[in-house]
């Protein structure tokens, strides 16, 4: 069998590559990185919320091509289902999905105002209003699960999906000095603890590439 592919763009930029990779990771798939240059017109349109579709990540395995993070998600856990993806009891995989869904399809007030940067650091950082909502709305999310299932991730003793798609606002909330409670702050050190995401920013700190619009202070 071939060896599985993810495609993904910019990892100082690109939140939804992340997302897609920390699942992959997170599966124990074995996989190679193809990475699209943020050159390429596309790419560089999904980077700055200009695209209709987000068309990365890209997984691709076993002749099955699958390009959105949910549907990633989702094949994962079918593929390795001992993974721990999901929860293991329908209330709390009902509960994961819900607040993955709620990332996945909203907080655009938070993506248009705190653009991933991982590269970045913006002290005394104005935010929008709607953005401020948006960050109250995610820790509430956070201090909810944490306390509901125990932590010290979003659902419990292992990391599952949700953990994955939130990561991306953790790098965020550290680039533009966001204030969060001391258990949302101890979360966020938690994810930034990662072995993944240690090895994703150094990554990211060796690309040569750099967006202009996304490097402003606005």
């Amino acid at each position: 069998m071939a060896q599985a592919t993810l495609s993904i763009s910019s990892k100082n930029y690109s939140s939804w590559s992340l997302r897609g990779w920390l699942l992959t990771r997170f599966s124990g798939l074995d996989f190679r990185e193809v990475i699209v240059s943020p050159d390429d017109v596309e790419a560089k349109r999904e980077l700055l919320l200009l695209a209709p579709s987000i068309l990365v990540p890209c997984l691709q395995h076993d002749g099955i091509k699958v390009w959105d993070t949910l549907a990633i998600a989702e094949y994962l856990h079918e593929i390795k289902p001992k993974s721990g993806l999901l929860p293991s009891t329908r209330a709390a995989r009902a509960h994961c999905r819900a607040v993955c869904g709620e990332m996945h399809s909203g907080f655009s007030s938070l993506r248009s105002a705190l653009p991933m940067n991982l590269k970045g650091d913006f002290p005394n950082y104005k935010i929008w209003s709607k953005a401020v909502d948006d960050i109250e709305r995610i820790t509430t999310i956070w201090r909810e699960c944490l306390g509901q299932y125990g932590g010290p991730w979003m659902f419990g003793k292992k990391r599952c999906v949700a953990d994955a798609m939130y990561a991306p606002v953790v790098t965020r909330f550290r680039t533009y000095h966001v204030t969060v409670d001391a258990q949302c702050t101890a979360y966020g050190s938690k994810i930034m603890a990662m072995p993944e995401m240690k090895e994703w920013i150094a990554a990211a700190q060796l690309e040569s590439d750099d967006i202009e619009e996304l490097d402003m202070e606005f």
